[in-house]
């Protein structure tokens, strides 16, 4: 991986193919957003074989991915004091756990490189790696839309109980507060590339510790797609919303944006 201004960015190809891998990028999620875990609790929370995530496991630290964690570390205690009353039941299976190798996910800011500077094989494991990604993504912003819960991990139940009892937020607060926005921009290339680094300056602006998180606070999901326009021809019948001022386009009623410049 190759150290710049505005992250680290990821060259070799090997390390592209190990995010490229399904079963990885799974475990690299919830390492990142459940923090640390053992080859085991991960294969269960997953539904994936132990071996196979172990596997996984090391070759994602091979490449700076995770890393291994001690029982000293401070998320392990958050992991650890958060556990279900079914896992905190079996002092045998959590002295075993102990036993076994912690991982953690390696905090930072990665890149990948432009496409002009993609080998071919570099840019087939990159449309790979895109596709599977934006799939995931819309079938995640799908699952939000049809309003069907995802599937509760217990330390994830015993977790929003509690910061329901402290007066978190219910769900139809949290619908109503759902942020979704689309829009155009007449921008130049430095200006695309400084709008980036600027949305990357307020991600990390509202990140913090997860013992630093209010109670009421959630896992949020943000995305940023930014792309030129195509410049396609212009339809033989274009719709009279966009191109007659007699009919505008309709008005939206929740809290969605359109803008244009």
């Amino acid at each position: 991986m190759a150290d710049r201004p505005g992250g680290t960015e990821i060259t070799e190809l090997a390390a592209l193919k190990a995010l490229a891998q399904p079963r990885r990028r799974q475990i690299l999620q919830h390492l990142t957003l459940r923090g640390p875990a053992t080859s085991a609790s991960l294969a269960r929370d997953l539904g994936l074989n132990t071996g196979a995530t172990s596997y996984h496991l090391r070759e994602l630290a091979r490449y700076g991915f995770v890393e291994e964690t001690g029982p000293e570390d401070p998320g392990l205690r958050e992991v650890t004091a958060s556990r279900s009353a079914e896992e905190e039941g079996s002092r045998t299976e959590d002295l075993a756990a102990r036993r076994r190798r912690w991982w953690r996910a390696i905090p930072g800011d990665r890149r990948f490189p432009p496409r002009s500077r993609q080998t071919p094989e570099t840019r087939l494991v990159m449309d790979e790696l895109n596709r599977q990604t934006y799939a995931e993504d819309l079938a995640l912003f799908e699952r939000l839309q049809r309003g069907a819960p995802e599937r509760e991990e217990p330390a994830q139940r015993e977790e929003q109980e509690a910061r329901g009892a402290q007066g978190a937020p219910d769900v139809d607060e949290w619908a109503d507060a759902f942020a979704y926005s689309r829009g155009s921009l007449r921008l130049t290339l430095p200006e695309l590339r400084e709008f980036f680094e600027e949305y990357i300056a307020l991600m990390n602006r509202y990140k913090r510790p997860e013992g630093d998180s209010p109670a009421a606070s959630r896992t949020v999901h943000t995305r940023l797609l930014a792309f030129p326009d195509p410049a396609f021809p212009e339809p033989d019948f274009p719709d009279p919303a966009f191109t007659d001022p007699a009919h505008p386009a309709p008005a939206f009623t929740d809290n969605r944006t359109e803008t244009d410049a």
